[in-house]
């Protein structure tokens, strides 16, 4: 029953990305075909064997080492202000990305990470079937983050079309940065975050191949990737620490301004209707849930945060998983876990819209004008990833 669960699932997923497809006849089924099985069993080797739970302690190992590195500078700064046994979210989960976003900028600097985005996405053109601009883009979003990316190919950004455009947004919105990684380890467990990082890396090229169906002229297919400005190393050093702060700022305003709302709503809908805001999300969320494979006596509480996470950021659901992940089976928190993993949310639509409008006003504005639709393909990427992985679990 339950790989007749998952089966209706990916075809369930499979066909609402073709009701939104710009052109049902043009779409290439084979590269589809091919991504599809290659994520079953990247999925079965990082969940399911040893030498996929050695690259996962590793991958974990490397993190928990940056995030005691992270811990050093923040105890040192604010040590003493937290009371024993406490551990604040900001100091230990947020700060850490501003150590982490240096050694991006470190790696960025001497061009390895330059030269590792190229290479995979170099690779990647050949399974997907799509252009080197938008392989290289998908990679370059898992590493420097879903801003930052369009800065690596504004040299060309103004003359995508708008087709091709949208997978590059798209791929944006399906993964997650680097940067942020260590904190989502903190939060849910590392085996399910390596997992949806490397599942919503081929998501993301599978749904936008049935929504935005294209073939790419290789006389077209040119990659301009934008050198850097010169700068001294730490010059380069002070840029990327304030970035990294940056990001943890606005991550803990959202938090404080989203949890807020959240709790608010949660009370006037408790007061009126006698039922939690959540609760209401989570009965409209659960036949999603269902198909992706949670059992239906915790599809309305596992609905309620897939709902969260897209009104607001999964940060927020994160937090509310961890609050109930003890009544929950492993088997739907480990797909619940990979569903959050992606930034996949309406917030989503004015970073990437903002970030694309500074480079290219023009451009900025195409991008909202297919804001919505961006949103609908990255969530389909988010259910698609949590229902491979329930063939696994």
């Amino acid at each position: 029953m339950t790989y007749i669960i998952a089966i209706l699932g990916l075809v369930v997923v499979l066909g609402l990305a073709l009701l939104a497809s710009n052109n049902r006849k043009q779409v290439n089924y084979k590269p589809i075909a091919i991504m599809i099985v290659l994520q079953l069993i990247l999925a079965y080797i990082l969940l399911n064997t040893k030498f996929g739970l050695v690259v996962i302690k590793a991958f974990a190992g490397v993190f928990e080492k940056l995030l005691k590195y992270a811990a050093a500078g923040v105890d040192f700064v604010f040590g003493g202000i937290a009371n024993d046994g406490q551990a604040p979210f900001f100091l230990t989960v947020l700060l850490p990305i501003v150590f982490i976003s240096v050694l991006i900028g470190i790696f960025q600097y001497i061009k390895v990470l330059p030269l590792i985005m190229r290479a995979i996405g170099f690779v990647l053109s050949k399974v997907n079937g799509m252009g080197k601009l938008e392989s290289y883009n998908a990679i370059a979003s898992a590493m420097v983050g879903q801003s930052e990316v369009f800065i690596t190919v504004k040299k060309q950004l103004g003359r995508i079309p708008e087709h091709r455009l949208y997978t590059l947004c798209a791929s944006a919105m399906s993964t997650v940065s680097m940067s942020i990684v260590g904190a989502y380890m903190t939060m849910i467990e590392p085996k399910y975050v390596v997992t949806a990082l490397v599942l919503n890396l081929f998501g993301g090229f599978i749904i936008a191949s049935i929504i935005n169906p294209y073939k790419v002229d290789e006389n077209e297919d040119i990659l301009e990737v934008q050198e850097e400005e010169k700068q001294s190393f730490f010059e380069m050093l002070g840029e990327y620490i304030m970035d990294g702060f940056k990001v943890a700022i606005i991550v803990g305003a959202m938090l404080i301004g989203f949890v807020a709302l959240m709790a608010a709503i949660d009370s006037v809908f408790d007061l009126i209707f006698g039922v939690t805001f959540q609760h209401v999300l989570g009965y409209i969320f659960a036949p999603v849930a269902f198909i992706m494979g949670v059992p239906w006596a915790e599809a309305v509480s596992a609905g309620g945060i897939m709902a969260t996470k897209l009104v607001t950021n999964e940060f927020v659901a994160m937090i509310q998983l961890g609050k109930v992940q003890e009544a929950m089976s492993p088997r739907t928190l480990g797909i619940i876990s990979v569903f959050l993993v992606s930034f996949a949310n309406f917030s989503s639509i004015g970073i990437i819209a903002g970030a694309v409008k500074g480079l290219s006003e023009k451009q900025g504005n195409v991008v909202a004008r297919f804001g919505l639709k961006l949103l609908y393909g990255a969530t389909l990427v988010s259910v698609l990833s949590a229902i491979i992985v329930s063939f696994i679990l």
